[in-house]
């Protein structure tokens, strides 16, 4: 992706405190992945917008079940992980070669 520099106005403790955590090499590509986290906000927030508009509100009952089903979700995959960390770290048996 080409890249082009701009100037933009930020407060002055904000962009120091930013600076700090990732050092000015890292302060571009932070304020990048910020903008770019706030676009698909954006989108979904679209999105949702568009969907309520289509099939009526979103109801908090509608929003628990789709809550639970994503830590459903996210149990599942750390099970996984655990279950391939335990397989990964578990020696293999040690093959015998009779003497011929």
């Amino acid at each position: 992706m080409a890249t082009k520099k701009y100037t933009v106005t930020l407060p002055e403790e904000l962009a120091e405190a930013i600076r700090a955590e990732v050092g000015p090499g890292g302060f571009s590509r932070y304020v990048t992945h910020a903008i770019e986290r706030q676009r698909e906000q954006d989108r979904l927030g679209e999105a949702v917008s568009w969907w309520e508009e289509e099939y009526g509100e979103i109801t908090e009952a509608e929003m628990a079940e789709a809550e639970a089903e994503r830590r459903e979700i996210e149990r599942m995959h750390a099970e996984l992980a655990r279950a391939r960390r335990a397989e990964a770290e578990t020696p293999a048996p040690e093959q015998h070669r009779e003497a011929a």
